[in-house]
């Protein structure tokens, strides 16, 4: 018999808030964390905006040693293990210092790249013959899973403890490896999400693809458009989003706040055949995805209210579109509301899906569509597709029941998930 699982934290590190509350006040409220970024500008980027969390010294503090801070630099583990730790108070568990793991916990927390600052310096050491001034924590900082070992680390996880990595599917894929561990009766609860570094060495390479927006240099907070007639390329950000997730007998044993329900979902991989290659998704392979999601989770088309999509203001988000129409056999003004966080946070890569994720539940929990900023002059041929009003460029307050989440991810990748108001 398959466990019921259902969402009982969250936490969030954005370029638009850090926490809970000041993020569901900036997706509510339309508010965008994209800015111009001098460093990109002196290292004469094309695009010069970027979205990049907040993180004051003293807020570093609350979540880690002096010691654990000194020769610390990995902007990813950093935002993962706020999220992170955010995400386990707010399910109102505590952070034990017993001797013995806890078998019941683990986590499942994904990255595109770990500590890739720390590495860049770590080079230079070397190649000025500096090695043994890396210090005891370079291998933790950078491996891959360094994320995971230390969110296993600070909470005493006696559960499978690791990390995942897919591109931009990586958050959604870690949500529903931790679900179906749940499932199995494998685990009580999971700690799940993902991360990602920020700056110029983790964006530079999409720069130089051209895929990042360079139109909006002199107008920050304007230069996220998904679906936008006049999209020219994605703002690279970062960030993390976390979500505590168990099973629904432990939640209701321990009377804990359930935000929301996971019902079920996909992963799969157009293989990069067809149309599908290294960056373009297959949409035989997209449309298989959602429709296998929403089968894995019992739920018909039609009782879908929402879709959370992976909508980056690039050519693709048209397509997008179009794979869901085909996949849900809805279209017009039978389609469901669509929206996109992208809009307002640029797209933070490894950590957009769990991000977006966050975003989903809150709006199920609260009863609220956020707007989509930024896509004033809708595509055209998405308007040929879909209702615009379907497309909330101003706050909805509506009860959502049934909302489903899709992420597509480099290497042709996809994941769906399906959440249900509990």
């Amino acid at each position: 018999m398959k466990k019921r699982v259902v969402i009982t934290g969250l936490g969030i590190v954005a370029p638009n808030g850090v926490g809970l509350e000041v993020f569901t006040h900036a997706i509510k409220n339309g508010i965008s964390g994209i800015e111009f970024d001098l460093e990109l500008e002196r290292l004469q980027f094309s695009c010069q905006i970027s979205g990049t969390p907040k993180i004051s010294e003293e807020l570093k503090r609350e979540y880690f040693t002096e010691l654990e801070l000194r020769n610390f630099n990995s902007t990813g583990i950093l935002y993962g293990i706020i999220a992170g730790l955010d995400a386990w108070k707010d399910a109102g568990l505590p952070i034990e210092t017993n001797e013995n793991p806890d078998w019941d916990n683990g986590t499942i927390f994904g990255t595109g790249t770990s500590g890739i600052d720390k590495f860049r310096e770590s080079i230079y050491k070397i190649d000025d013959f500096q090695t043994r001034r890396l210090g005891s924590t370079a291998v933790a900082q950078t491996m891959g899973s360094g994320i995971s070992a230390y969110l296993g680390g600070k909470l005493g996880l006696g559960n499978q403890v690791t990390t995942n990595s897919s591109a931009c599917t990586t958050g959604t894929e870690s949500i529903l490896m931790g679900f179906e561990r749940i499932q199995q009766g494998k685990a009580k609860r999971m700690l799940v999400g993902s991360t990602s570094d920020s700056g110029p060495y983790i964006w530079g390479g999409f720069d130089a693809m051209r895929v990042c927006t360079f139109k909006h240099n002199n107008f920050p907070q304007k230069g996220s458009r998904p679906m936008s007639e006049t999209a020219s390329g994605f703002v690279p950000s970062s960030g993390a989003g976390a979500l505590v997730i168990e099973e629904l007998e432990t939640a209701l044993a321990r009377g804990a706040r359930i935000y929301a329900e996971i019902l079920g979902g996909n992963v799969n991989s157009g293989g990069q055949r067809g149309e599908g290659t290294m960056t373009a998704p297959n949409s035989v392979a997209v449309q298989k995805c959602i429709i296998d999601a929403m089968s894995d989770a019992n739920v018909k088309a039609s009782e879908i209210d929402l879709i959370n999509g992976h909508l980056t203001a690039t050519s693709k988000d048209a397509l997008e579109i179009e794979n869901w129409t085909k996949a849900l056999n809805r279209r017009g003004t039978n389609f469901p509301y669509i929206n996109s966080l992208k809009s307002m946070i640029g797209h933070s890569l490894s950590a957009t899906a769990s991000m977006e994720c966050v975003a989903t539940v809150l709006q199920i929990y609260e009863g609220f569509i956020f707007p989509t900023i930024n896509c004033e002059d809708l595509n055209e041929e998405i308007k040929s597709l879909i209702s615009i009003d379907k497309i909330p460029q101003q706050l909805i307050k509506k009860s959502i029941n049934m909302v489903a989440k899709a992420s597509f991810g480099f290497g042709d990748v996809n994941g769906c998930i399906i959440f249900k108001k509990y």
